[in-house]
């Protein structure tokens, strides 16, 4: 299988991480406004699972190092097997508890609170797991990533008609998607080989391409439940039914597939680099993503253009505290 051994090169596939989880949102926002997300979520999952079974049959499959993806699958302990699937059905909740606080309390609410939340809990619970990296170093790199996260916000609520009131509901939606996104990578990484060597794997544990496709048959197994609860009970607008995903074009279909394997191909660049940079620095890098978002939001999809004045002020500063904060995050594993 292939494996990652060079910590400049666990960064850069960080770094392709960042770009795919901040990049695979355009999918939905290409897909149409007419295109619920609850039904582009179907697609999406589909698309995660199916990078994750190719990924598992090639790179997982191909070379001399480690254990191909079927032996590897062959001989894992049902523990670890458990923790990814589980690990898969933690992320999957917190991404629609995500969707529905944003739908609530608004994007100036839901995001800071829950993916800055996310970022301070899984590069802690991470870092306890597995202490890789400067620790100073990486609590100043998380404290400027969680400040740009806060300036995004505030640069967003600034927008006409963007800046709705915060209900205790969406609140607590936050708050909740927060704890769970920040401990779903923590369930998936443990199942890694704690072997240094990352061409080296012990018995009963997982190579990152078999912890990715377990992941990924958690996300499916609990779309079942938790999709099709919130397209009967939407948190905003009307419920929506099977008959409203078959009305979907080829075009959204396609979109939805390609969205999730954009974000599934960040997950396994992302555990494949856990193995050499940590688990804390590889999830802290790849929550990154924000960054990536802000700039397609900011440059491509033109979102601020017309924001009152010092709205820019706002974004340049996010901006320098991401890049200066996920550069102490980098750092931390040299210094």
């Amino acid at each position: 299988m292939f494996v990652v051994s060079s910590y400049p090169l666990a960064v850069v596939l960080c770094a392709v991480t960042m770009l795919c989880w901040g990049s695979w949102a355009n999918t939905q926002k290409a897909a149409g406004s007419q295109w619920r997300f609850e039904l582009y979520y179907w697609d999406y999952v589909f698309g995660v699972v199916v990078l994750a079974t190719i990924s598992a049959f090639t790179l997982g499959s191909f070379g001399t190092a480690g254990r191909g993806f079927l032996v590897d699958a062959g001989q894992a302990h049902f523990e670890y097997i458990l923790s990814a699937l589980v690990g898969g059905v933690v992320f999957n909740l917190a991404n629609i508890l995500l969707v529905a606080a944003i739908a609530i309390a608004g994007m100036s609410v839901a995001f800071p609170v829950g993916i800055g939340l996310a970022l301070v809990v899984g590069v802690g619970v991470n870092y306890i797991m597995k202490p890789t990296g400067n620790p100073v170093l990486l609590v100043a790199g998380v404290a400027l990533v969680a400040a740009a996260i806060v300036l995004d916000a505030i640069a967003y609520r600034r927008l006409s008609g963007r800046s709705k009131g915060v209900s205790t509901k969406g609140l607590i939606l936050s708050l909740a998607c927060g704890l769970l996104m920040g401990t779903f990578y923590l369930l998936v990484a443990r199942t890694l080989s704690p072997n240094e060597d990352p061409t080296v794997l012990d018995g009963g544990y997982l190579s990152p391409y078999t912890a990715v496709y377990f992941f990924a048959l958690g996300i499916l197994a609990s779309n079942l439940i938790f999709n099709r609860a919130i397209m009967a009970k939407p948190p905003v607008d009307d419920p929506v039914s099977w008959a409203d995903y078959r009305k979907g074009t080829f075009r959204q279909h396609a979109l939805g597939v390609v969205g999730g394997m954009i974000w599934c191909t960040g997950m396994t660049l992302s555990i494949i680099a856990a193995a050499t940079a940590g688990p804390a620095i590889s999830y802290g890098l790849g929550q990154g993503a924000t960054l990536i978002a802000a700039v397609w939001g900011v440059f491509v999809w033109k979102e601020f253009r017309d924001a009152p004045p010092g709205t820019n002020r706002l974004l340049g500063l996010m901006f320098l505290s991401f890049v200066v904060g996920l550069g102490l995050i980098v750092a931390a594993r040299i210094v």
